[in-house]
């Protein structure tokens, strides 16, 4: 239910034209000023990780967005990770998607005609949101950036108090779905601790009225609050939705707030090592999928990260897995490149060639063969799909990638009926 214009250009180039100079990074969790900014985007740009935060300041934010849309290098797409993943799934000629979602003018005239939004979603005024991209070996000052990625921020009200959720449901009787996708929780950490119970509460109760037959997908995104993110995971969300999309900094996230497996770890270094994601995924199935004693409906998390994903499934439940995270990763491949196909003149591994499938098991030792690139392992009644992903050297755009990546992932997914 998240949707809004993306203003996309080169964060280092905003700055500048914003005159704001080169300096120590620090993170913030959320920002007041454009000095909280430059901080934030510095600290961020010189780990080479994706972050999004919300900017508290309406008028200070109206007027860096008015500089970023008018600057000559910004480009204005889709944006918010439901309308992304919308738009992507519009792209299969036989498929109607619904969009509820804060429209404005703009943004409607950016979707796809296989895109139908209900006259309740539609408000006069677009939301933007700023992303500042840098490129792998960027400069600016003494910072420079490891690899390619974006820092996303915006002061989007509607999208943050989940506007649209009740439009949606109630939408959903006459459109009759085959899938339905929730994204957009991440943006209420702008709201205070006790607006966003309150309205976590009414969302639970919303999702909560969906036909049970119908699959429910769970689109997760940078979040900076553990409290709320347990909130998620314990009582409220996880257990009402069949499926989960998030990358690797959610998925760490994830763990520390609600005390899983590697929680002490507290970042990444390099590629992710696969033993470890699949520890903290198992985890997630186990003790919050479903089971015989729980009540709980989750049963399958898509893992992406820049170097390969995984597809897990709780077994009895979801067929042609092995198509649908190697769609997943075909995806990421030529959306980054900007191609219609792999050019392979244009991509690279970067995938841990050999790997072991857990760091807190007896764990089986695995070689990857190009001529079989998805690699399947079981754990406990959970199925484990692995795939390379083939990196784009030159990325043309890294927003919406892991939208793109869920999207096509359930494309090709089969839901058992039960």
């Amino acid at each position: 239910v998240n949707a809004c214009v993306d203003v996309v250009l080169s964060g280092v180039k905003l700055l500048e034209a914003l005159g704001l100079e080169p300096g120590d990074g620090k993170n913030h969790a959320v920002l007041t000023s454009g000095q909280d900014l430059r901080e934030a985007f510095a600290h961020f740009m010189e780990k080479g990780a994706a972050a999004e935060r919300f900017f508290s300041d309406a008028d200070a934010f109206h007027r860096i967005a008015r500089a970023a849309a008018e600057h000559p290098g910004a480009q204005l797409y889709v944006g918010g990770n439901a309308a992304l993943i919308g738009q992507k799934l519009a792209t299969n000629p036989d498929l109607k998607i619904l969009l509820c979602g804060p429209v404005g003018p703009k943004l409607h005239e950016l979707l796809d005609d296989n895109v139908v939004v209900p006259p309740e979603s539609m408000q006069e005024r677009d939301e933007f949101h700023l992303i500042l991209e840098y490129q792998a070996g960027e400069e600016w000052g003494r910072v420079r950036a490891p690899n390619a990625n974006r820092f996303i921020f915006s002061h989007d009200l509607s999208n943050g108090a989940l506007n649209m959720l009740e439009v949606f449901v109630s939408s959903l009787e006459e459109f009759q779905p085959d899938l339905v996708v929730l994204s957009g929780l991440h943006m209420m950490e702008g709201q205070s601790k006790e607006a966003r119970q309150r309205r976590l509460m009414e969302a639970v109760a919303s999702i909560s009225d969906i036909p049970t037959d119908i699959p429910i997908h769970l689109e997760l995104a940078s979040m900076t609050d553990q409290d709320f993110m347990s909130d998620i995971v314990h009582q409220q969300v996880f257990p009402l939705v069949n499926s989960l999309g998030l990358n690797e900094q959610e998925l760490l996230f994830l763990t520390q707030a609600a005390a899983g497996p590697h929680a002490s770890l507290a970042a990444w270094s390099g590629v992710p090592d696969v033993g470890v994601v699949s520890d903290i995924l198992f985890w997630i199935l186990k003790e919050h999928g479903k089971a015989a004693d729980r009540a709980s409906d989750l049963t399958r998390i898509h893992f992406h990260t820049l170097a390969y994903h995984i597809l897990v499934t709780v077994d009895g439940y979801w067929g042609n897995q092995a198509a649908a995270v190697a769609a997943g990763a075909r995806a990421a491949g030529t959306q980054a490149c900007a191609t219609d196909t792999i050019d392979t003149s244009k991509v690279f591994l970067k995938a841990p060639l050999e790997f072991v499938t857990s760091q807190l098991e007896a764990p089986a030792k695995i070689s990857l063969n190009p001529d079989e690139p998805v690699v399947r392992w079981h754990r406990e009644g959970i199925s484990f799909h692995f795939t390379p992903v083939l990196v784009c050297k030159d990325p043309v755009r890294t927003v919406g990638l892991g939208d793109a990546i869920s999207a096509e992932g359930l494309l090709y997914s089969e839901v058992y009926p039960q």
